[in-house]
């Protein structure tokens, strides 16, 4: 299937223009395990001549990455033709007309067949900016050997975890306490599950009562034995390790650690389930991550920016992607391909999550909207519940006023 697919863009791509292919500069982050060099290969031979994607790699951390792009493109530099986007980013970058908008057509074909998720994070304003390549999304992970049915809800986790601790088992919730974006991505999950928004795409803050439900939630494990006392330092992989250990009974946490708890010895006394809800009877929205690839502004070669970047998000390399690298596909169908049920067996759950999705506050001032709400919940365990909404609120306007793109 992805042979054909493959054939029929060599043939539509075939001819040069007698000037020699143009280099496609793709600032991407280092992915590991060689998939994105691949892509980039395959797909610079099956133009026909008519480009070459060169790599070139930015920091391991998100915000680096960001600082980066923005240097560059607010500087005008037309050496960037593709850049890899944070899923949060888009809203930012298209309102300071940094990347270019997708043709309706080619945006039609591009995320045909994508899953809902992915597409929204690539949207601003009812316009595509970017071309979805991968996505991500935080599942619960368990102790089957304490736990037999997994809890459905915030609350059944929390009652579980002390009544384990009563017991003298282990009992801790790993989560993403850090003063950092994953502790936004923990509150965002709670307040979009619990029906919530916190900022509207025109820039109104709108916390409420959702808002104080999920922050009491947060408050609520950080001061109760169901939490490890290093929840308020702890990141992704801080959870991972501990789970490991053998001192938790929960953790929630991205696909990640299956193939490590592999490794640890430890896979087969892990479960998994969809994140927890915040109400009884509602499916939960988790806050997706994973990265966008969009075309520079600046580019000098803007249409081989965009047949490349068409290229490097078919179906083919999104498998690639996902079975070596462990990026998460945006394309519906390929959950259905039997070497991703292999690699994920838990594949359904992170279909469901990604199509019936949450998103982090979609506004031109994210990195702002992001410290300000890692600065009103930090630390977890000295968050008010009775003024939160009010501080909360406060924070952010401030964020959204500052206009800073840095």
């Amino acid at each position: 299937m992805f042979g054909v697919a493959l054939a029929a863009l060599i043939l539509a791509s075939c001819g040069s223009s007698g000037k020699g292919p143009a280099t496609l500069n793709w600032y991407v982050f280092p992915e590991p395990s060689g998939s994105f060099a691949t892509a980039a290969a395959n797909c610079s031979k099956a133009s026909g001549g008519k480009y070459q994607i060169k790599i070139n790699l930015l920091s391991t951390a998100s915000d680096q990455q960001r600082v980066s792009l923005v240097r560059r493109l607010a500087a005008g530099d037309s050496s960037i033709d593709i850049l890899a986007m944070d899923v949060d980013w888009t809203a930012e970058f298209a309102t300071a007309k940094w990347i270019r908008p997708w043709p309706a057509a080619m945006a039609a074909q591009e995320t045909n067949g994508d899953l809902a998720g992915p597409i929204a994070t690539a949207t601003w304003r009812g316009q595509l900016y970017a071309g979805p390549i991968n996505s991500n999304t935080e599942l619960l992970w368990y102790r089957k050997d304490l736990v037999p049915n997994p809890p459905k809800t915030w609350d059944e986790m929390i009652t579980d975890a002390i009544a384990l601790a009563k017991q003298g088992k282990p009992h801790y919730i790993e989560e993403q306490g850090a003063q950092y974006e994953g502790l936004v991505v923990w509150f965002n999950s709670l307040v979009d599950s619990a029906g919530g928004q916190i900022v509207t795409s025109d820039n109104k803050v709108v916390v409420g009562p959702s808002t104080k439900l999920a922050a009491s939630l947060m408050h609520r494990l950080a001061t109760s034995p169901a939490a490890d006392p290093s929840l308020n330092t702890d990141k992704e992989d801080d959870a991972r390790v501990s789970f490991e250990k053998g001192t938790a009974a929960f953790e929630i946490n991205y696909p990640f650690v299956w193939p490590a708890a592999a490794k640890a010895g430890i896979q087969s006394k892990m479960g998994y389930a969809l994140f927890p809800t915040v109400t009884p009877g509602t499916d939960p929205k988790v806050s997706i991550g994973g990265y966008n690839l969009a075309v520079s502004a600046y580019s000098k070669h803007p249409q081989e920016a965009f047949d490349a970047i068409t290229c490097l998000t078919q179906p083919a390399n999104q498998v690639r992607d996902a079975i070596k690298g462990g990026l998460a596909p945006v394309s519906a169908s390929i959950y259905d391909e039997p070497s991703i049920a292999q690699q994920y067996p838990f594949h359904a759950l992170l279909k469901a999550q990604i199509q019936h999705y949450g998103i982090r506050p979609t506004t031109p001032a994210y990195a702002d909207v992001s410290l300000a709400i890692q600065k009103a919940l930090s630390p977890t365990s000295s968050i008010q519940p009775n003024t939160v909404v009010t501080t909360l609120r406060d924070e952010i306007k401030k964020a959204l006023s500052s206009g800073a793109l840095l």
